[in-house]
């Protein structure tokens, strides 16, 4: 069991989650890369039932990924800070954007997927199973 803490830039939102941390997935998908304004989105599984808001109000956007799963993104209503996802294909779960907690050295990377739209200048570390799409 871990404690995991985090939070938005301005500070409007915070979470808490207590239970199994899984390891980091890295995802080079399109939307994943808009959403995070970077070259990959770096995001962790954690239970929904153990993850918490304990401050603020979330905004979402919901949007048909590639695979035809229903996603919808969390955010900062106020700085747009990007903070989880959840999944209607996967409602027990929450993919926490590894970049919100407070200590993000807390997490593994475990995978990347959607390596097909990877831009050439990203650097993962070795060793980490790859996937051209998604996991499976």
């Amino acid at each position: 069991m871990s404690t995991l803490e985090g939070g938005c830039l301005c500070g409007a939102v915070r979470y808490t989650y207590t239970g199994a941390v899984g390891r980091a997935n890295y995802c080079h998908c399109t939307d994943c890369r808009r959403r995070t304004g970077g070259p990959f989105n770096v995001s962790v599984r954690l239970s929904a039932d153990a993850f918490r808001i304990m401050l603020g109000d979330p905004a979402g956007f919901t949007k048909t990924g590639d695979r035809g799963d229903v996603l919808t993104r969390h955010f900062c209503r106020d700085c747009g800070s990007p903070l989880f996802t959840s999944s209607e294909s996967h409602p027990d779960d929450v993919y926490v954007t590894a970049g919100s907690l407070d200590d993000p050295t807390r997490v593994e990377p475990g995978v990347e997927c959607w390596t097909r739209s990877r831009v050439s200048w990203s650097r993962i570390p070795d060793g980490v199973p790859s996937y051209p799409a998604g996991r499976g």
